[in-house]
């Protein structure tokens, strides 16, 4: 009985320890809860809008692992006699190129609040873009770069249809 004992403890430590570092590279390896995209916006018009400049904000989160991933964001053009306010909600499919590296294809709805000549106008349209994300540290993505290039169609007067980038800073939220 007296020999279990030290086995019995030589036992659990080892499983202990296995189990901790499992726990370890589990936590290391974990998608962060929401990633902020912050930066700039340029759109075409291909219906004759021209060109317009601006920021843009989004939230991304995953709700199915490899599967889905959404994002929500907001977008302001500009350009002369004309502001634009966008509000958007993407279905993204990921795909992981490497660690450093993510490609998402998306689509989804808009929405256009639109300013011209004194002019307001609110419409829908659809929006699909091809998201590409680069984290520099292959620990843990805190910080890294996206380019994400798109088309547009407005379903409102016009039907405006227009290509875009977006590109900037993501910043993981642990």
């Amino acid at each position: 009985m007296n020999a279990a004992k030290p086995i019995l403890l030589v036992t659990l430590f080892f499983c202990a320890g296995n189990a901790f570092t499992q726990q370890q590279s589990k936590e290391s390896d974990e998608e962060p809860a929401a990633v902020v995209e912050l930066g700039g916006a340029a759109a075409h018009g291909l219906t004759g809008e021209g060109a317009s400049f601006g920021p843009t904000v989004a939230v991304e989160v995953t709700p199915i692992e490899n599967r889905l991933e959404l994002e929500a964001g907001v977008t302001a053009l500009f350009r002369r006699h004309s502001t634009e306010w966008s509000a958007d909600l993407l279905f993204k499919k990921p795909w992981t190129l490497s660690n450093k590296a993510e490609l998402m294809v998306g689509i989804g709805p808009e929405w256009i609040h639109a300013r011209q000549l004194g002019m307001t106008t609110n419409s829908l349209g659809g929006e699909a873009v091809v998201d590409f994300m680069y984290w520099p540290s292959s620990g843990k993505h805190r910080f890294g770069w996206y380019v994400e290039p798109g088309y547009e169609y407005k379903f409102g007067p016009g039907h405006e249809q227009s290509l875009g980038v977006n590109g900037g800073l993501l910043i993981a939220i642990p």
